[in-house]
Order: C-alpha cells, then sequence, then structure tokens
C-alpha cells in the first residue's frame, strides 16, 4: 500500500504539512518496497484557484492509497479524493512524517469523511 503525506520536506523526518492543497511536497511510502518517493509540490504557491484539485492530480499520479495530513482538505478536494477513494486521515499537524505514519498504522488519526 502507498501513503501519502503532507510534507514541508522531502524525507521522513521532515515535519508534516497541515495544509492539503498548498502543501510543499507530497511524500509518499510504499510499504511494500519500504521506499519513499517525494513531489514537489511548491509551484502552486501562487495558485489564485484550484490548487487541491492540481495537488489531488498529484496524488493520484503518485498511485496512494492513503492521505494522510493535518487539517484535511477543502470543499473540492475533499470530494474529490472521496470519489476516487483514497482514504484520508487527520490530525497529524505537528508531527513529522515518520511520526504520523506511526500514529496512523495504530490507528490514533481520525478518518476524514
Amino acid at each position: 500500500m502507498k501513503i501519502a503525506f503532507t510534507s514541508q520536506g522531502t524525507t521522513p523526518d521532515a515535519p508534516m504539512d497541515p495544509r492539503f492543497g498548498r502543501t510543499a511536497f507530497l511524500l509518499v511510502y510504499d510499504e511494500e518496497s519500504g521506499q519513499y518517493e517525494h513531489c514537489d509540490n511548491r509551484q502552486v504557491e501562487g495558485v489564485a484557484h484550484g490548487a487541491a484539485v492540481q495537488t489531488a492530480r498529484r496524488l493520484f499520479e503518485m498511485g496512494a492509497q492513503v492521505l494522510v495530513t493535518g487539517n484535511g482538505p477543502g470543499g473540492n478536494a475533499a470530494s474529490v479524493l472521496q470519489r476516487s477513494g483514497v482514504q484520508t486521515f487527520i490530525g497529524a499537524g505537528g508531527m513529522t512524517v515518520e511520526r504520523a505514519y506511526a500514529a496512523w498504522k495504530s490507528g490514533k488519526l481520525q478518518r476524514f469523511e
């Protein structure tokens, strides 16, 4: 399974980015291979509208089945994610990506509906 994290950096010890649409990076952990890959998402900073939909598109391209973030996606992105079947979990703000993965794995994060 591939788990995506909204991140402020490109390594597992990076702080989580509490935002979804304007997250600096998407960091995806592949549980099968044990490897991380990242996507630089900083180009959406200057986008007036549709940043979250662009971020969701990148998430889909990376093949993630789960998204872990801080505050959760806004209205448009939330509906796109729900229709796609990506399971979204919130409450990981203030953690590193590694700690957020552990919290998700142990069921300590809230499912975003």
